[in-house]
């Protein structure tokens, strides 16, 4: 529940829906306040979250007059959102808010496209609608022509129409009117609606709900935690871009890892490192359509790489030049600027990316369930990135947590090295092809021979997060989880402790904490906490893995998401983009780990 005289200030406390095409954020009062078109990474045809606490456009509100009690929650195992507003007299509406997704003409019809349906439920309630597109990147409001039944707005790079069988006046002027019947609103693309939209919509609305929920039903769920690893598994899926088989780190830009930080990142695009983790976290859950489509991706980059450079991110479209600049026509999350769009790691060399591209696409040797499996043509092309990361498991890199200043051969990264050569051995030794196993099996041990000796502290015992440095990171706990290390190697057991000593901040994990390009660190990363927790996991100590998991949950927006962030102290407030892969990710793995076995209830 929330009050509906709460304060209006922009909060990460947001629903999403979507359908792999297109995505929006609703806050609690039931307002879309972040969307972009036509696609993810595109101009924001809804602003409000990114333009200060009462923003003239970039929303769309249905409110209620005499409103007093909000409540709002996804219908089960879905991601099509139910708002009821209720007023001090009774009078109360639903709101059901969703992104079409069902299967028409057998292929999946996912339009760019947004369905509002409003049902009175008691009394005799007035309502309002608020449609105010934004174009310009949130500057100002999308013009707009109308029609009998609909309303045409001219956005930035998109041309929206609204068809409903709502007056068009009281939709324009905003009119206050009594809702004494059920209306639909449909903003799609600008083509005519070719049928009658209320019966229409609300057809829709049915087939996209049995969509979901059929695909629910394929997940192997754990015993323990399903209602969170459902919504996670759901918000993952939403953050894919199905047509090319993308995966973005998140659905905003420019939330601020802590306030006035400066360190204010667009995530609208597809890290190889993020999508690596996404999907692994995934395919724990059988969810194996989501792994097929990214590996249709990776390919297309593999192929466009010949064998050179990889890029760590790159556009949903395989675009790799993703400019960063600043926009200064809106006023940033509560305020706080820089607002960027683009991202500079495209510019970057992380190193690790060649592991992440390997270890997803050599499932594809193995795996009986995919449509298509891997051939040797696959895996000749999977070499020469093999080749790139033998080339470059030694060399100076900005590290998977993006330095713009610091340029060292990363630990991490070059494990992940190994990882690609360790797995091509394995892929080798799947397809017959004892000659190349042997070569790759002699690659990955010059690697590790080379990471034991440069990255290995001697005198404590551990590892440290760079070759020849002292410096600890949280990426260390990912060694045992790659294979590198057994979870009882003493190596193991002396890293674990001094990231437990030097990282760990009351129940959650920082990245690092030396300063940065922006200074010191001053909230926690989500994602490490959970690698903390897999780590607590691995040694033994699972109740107090269970207790901080049960916090991390806890933490969780009403919609049953995290951002990338988290505040220490009294707060404990989200900060960063959101939804976060990475933490959704973590949310699945911990479960999947923590849980009862299903023969428990026997």
């Amino acid at each position: 529940m929330s009050p509906a005289n709460a304060p209006a200030r922009p909060s990460l406390d947001l629903a999403p829906i979507g359908n792999c095409a297109i995505s929006a954020l609703i806050d609690r009062r039931g307002r879309y306040v972040w969307a972009c078109a036509p696609r993810v990474d595109g101009d924001p045809v809804f602003s409000a979250l990114m333009d200060g606490d009462d923003p003239e456009h970039g929303f769309w509100a249905i409110e209620l007059e005499g409103v007093t009690q909000i409540d709002q929650a996804y219908v089960h195992n879905t991601p099509v959102l139910r708002t009821v507003l209720t007023a001090a007299d009774g009078a109360s509406v639903e709101v059901l808010d969703f992104a079409p997704r069902h299967r028409k003409h057998s292929r999946t019809y996912r339009p760019l496209a947004f369905g509002r349906i409003v049902r009175p439920l008691a009394g005799a309630p007035r309502i309002r609608v608020r449609l105010r597109p934004s174009a310009d990147w949130g500057g100002r409001k999308a013009d707009c022509t109308s029609g009998s039944n609909h309303i045409r707005y001219q956005c930035t790079d998109i041309t929206l129409r609204l068809t409903t069988d709502c007056p068009v006046s009281h939709v324009l002027e905003e009119r206050v009117f009594r809702l004494e019947r059920p209306l639909a609103f449909f903003l799609g693309p600008d083509e005519g609606y070719d049928q009658e939209v209320g019966p229409g919509l609300s057809a829709t609305l049915d087939r996209t709900v049995a969509y979901w929920k059929d695909w629910v039903r394929t997940l192997y769920i754990p015993l323990d935690y399903q209602e969170a690893v459902i919504r996670a598994a759901i918000t993952l899926k939403l953050c894919a871009y199905e047509e090319t088989g993308a995966i973005v780190a998140a659905m905003t830009t420019s939330v601020p890892e802590f306030p006035e930080s400066g360190r204010n990142w667009d995530y609208r695009y597809c890290w190889i490192r993020d999508a690596y983790y996404t999907v692994r976290a995934l395919n724990r859950l059988g969810a194996v359509d989501m792994l097929e489509n990214y590996l249709v991706y990776l390919r297309n980059l593999v192929d466009d790489a010949a064998g050179g450079h990889v890029q760590p991110v790159y556009g949903v479209g395989l675009e790799p030049g993703i400019g960063e600049r600043i926009v200064t026509s809106v006023e940033g999350y509560r305020g706080m600027k820089p607002v960027r769009v683009g991202n500079q790691a495209h510019e970057h060399l992380q190193h690790d990316v060649y592991g992440q591209i390997v270890l997803p696409l050599v499932q594809a040797f193995y795996d009986q369930r995919l449509l298509r499996s891997g051939t040797i043509e696959d895996f000749h092309a999977l070499e020469k990135v093999g080749d790139r990361a033998f080339a470059m498991h030694d060399q100076t890199d900005a590290g998977l947590w993006e330095f713009r200043t610091i340029a060292r051969v990363h630990t991490y990264s070059s494990v992940m090295c190994w990882a690609a050569c360790d797995r091509l051995a394995k892929a080798a030794d799947r397809l017959g092809l004892d000659a190349r196993s042997d070569f790759w099996a002699k690659r990955a041990a010059t690697i590790r021979a080379r990471i034991e000796t440069e990255a290995y502290l001697p005198d404590e015992g551990r590892f440290g997060a760079s070759f020849g440095g002292r410096e600890l990171d949280a990426s260390l706990l990912q060694l045992v989880d790659l294979g590198f290390l057994t979870p009882d190697d003493p190596r193991q057991i002396a890293t674990f402790d001094a990231i437990e000593r030097d990282l760990k901040k009351g129940p959650y994990l920082f990245r690092y904490v030396e300063p940065d390009d922006f200074g010191e660190p001053e909230t926690a990363f989500n994602f490490c906490t959970f690698w903390f927790i897999e780590a607590l996991h691995q040694n033994g100590r699972d109740a107090e893995a269970r207790e901080i998991f049960e916090q991390m949950l806890n933490r969780r927006t009403h919609a049953g998401l995290l951002s990338e962030d988290i505040s220490i102290g009294e707060s404990e407030e989200l900060w960063g983009n959101y939804p976060q892969t990475y933490s959704l990710v973590g949310i699945i793995n911990c479960a999947v780990l923590l849980s009862r076995s299903w023969t428990d209830v026997r």
